[in-house]
């Protein structure tokens, strides 16, 4: 009898190390993607990644809905997606960073976004501006005053370089790309 209870609580032993085992494996591939500081949930991450052919990797991102624009917590824009996707909760004034008194849709927009502002339009008036997904905008509650794609890319050729003091940015109005070399840190959309 007592051979018995040793086997079987040797198997108990076993099993709870299995089970512990186990439990450390599924938690290594839980994911920690937010959004707006809201967590996605698998399925929502899953399409995501089949939909833009990436892996999104685990961190804090913001997303405006409106205009499609996301970016790294406390970062500028890094790059556009589709407008109106159901991710995350809603966008912060302070998503990425701020310190400028320059808000598109509700964001108060980081420095280098001001930066690359100025040198397109020259001067950039603090206050409340609507984005949206074509790069169309205005003063909120107002009509369209500027077109960001027409500006960039005066030309027409369908794309724009921007080379300034915080790296370079460009696109094409269906590629969006963002270096930094200093920083050693660079986004690009899928398709670029």
């Amino acid at each position: 009898m007592r051979s018995a209870i040793r086997v079987s609580a040797a198997w108990v032993g076993v099993g709870l190390v299995v089970f512990l085992l186990a439990g450390l494996v599924m938690a290594q591939r839980e994911r920690f993607v937010y959004v707006n500081r809201t967590r996605l949930t698998e399925a929502q991450l899953t399409e995501l990644e089949r939909s833009y052919q990436t892996r999104v990797p685990d961190g804090s991102y913001w997303y405006d809905a409106t205009s499609g624009l996301w970016g790294v917590e406390g970062e500028p824009a890094a790059g556009r997606i589709h407008p109106n996707l159901d991710l995350g909760g809603p966008l912060r004034a302070d998503a990425s960073g701020g310190g400028t008194d320059v808000f598109m849709n509700g964001r108060e927009i980081h420095p280098l976004e001001l930066v690359f502002l100025e040198d397109m339009f020259g001067v950039v008036l603090p206050g409340r501006y609507w984005l949206n997904d074509q790069g169309i905008g205005g003063f909120e509650g107002g009509p369209p005053r500027f077109d960001l794609a027409a500006t960039a890319d005066p030309d027409g050729g369908g794309g724009y370089t921007y080379r300034g003091p915080g790296g370079l940015m460009g696109g094409d109005g269906s590629c969006f790309y963002y270096n930094d070399p200093e920083a050693g840190s660079s986004y690009a959309l899928p398709g670029c």
